[in-house]
């Protein structure tokens, strides 16, 4: 059996060391990785699929303020919508990663919050890789029989975040000042967006278990296309 094709979307300019992570935290679960950015050519076929961190949403895309003192990529924008519209439908496993999670609640109609420090007076500014940030994951949710755990330790670098669920959505993992950190959906078989960094937390078993679970996910997805053809 050959290893799963995972997609894992970038910007064009994402460094060596950033990229670098994505790549362990894929391949040493089993997976192939992929590296999909604008100016790079999408295969026809995926087993899974990360919508990866990254710069803001657009804010047109949810119905939000434009700002001008933050960076988006409007062609990032539009390929990640692509993907989504492309392998949501054949069931395709997805994992949305900071960004990425915003991402898919954003393709669903759902909307975000253009700036927690604006609308959240009080946040404490944290942005930093390290397991900082304390989470609470719904009991009986997917996300919690993956990670095995009831809360745990995360990372923060966002400063977006999920608001409105989209169509299908159900949050199932806040922070301990109520933002969102965590959504799936119940419709779909790995649907599972995360607003933290697993690929940072290498040594953080509950962290791997999600990257290690989109892979078995992958194999599966693999497997019954493999016995369809």
């Amino acid at each position: 059996m050959t290893r799963p094709r995972i997609g894992i979307t970038t910007s064009d300019h994402k460094s060596r060391i950033a990229w670098f992570f994505d790549w362990l935290a894929v391949w040493r679960h089993g997976g192939r990785p992929l590296r999909l950015s604008p100016s790079r050519p999408v295969p026809e076929a995926l087993d899974g699929l990360i919508i990866g961190g990254g710069d803001d949403i657009e804010a047109h895309l949810y119905g939000g303020e434009m700002q001008l003192d933050v960076r988006v990529d409007p062609q990032r924008d539009e390929l990640e919508l692509a993907l989504l519209a492309r392998f949501i439908p054949r069931d395709c496993p997805v994992l949305g990663i900071c960004r990425g999670a915003q991402m898919i609640n954003v393709y669903l109609g759902g909307t975000l919050d253009g700036d927690i420090y604006t609308t959240h007076q009080g946040l404490k500014r944290r942005r930093t890789v390290l397991p900082r940030k304390t989470v609470d994951i719904v009991g009986g949710s997917q996300l919690h029989r993956i990670l095995g755990v009831s809360w745990c330790r995360i990372n923060s670098l966002h400063h977006q975040a999920v608001q409105r669920a989209g169509q299908g959505i159900e949050i199932v993992a806040r922070d301990r000042e109520g933002l969102v950190q965590g959504i799936e959906s119940a419709r779909h078989d790995f649907l599972i967006g995360v607003q933290w960094h697993p690929e940072w937390l290498i040594f953080n078993r509950p962290q791997q278990r999600l990257i290690r679970a989109l892979v078995e996910a992958a194999r599966r997805h693999q497997q019954a296309w493999q016995a369809q053809t």
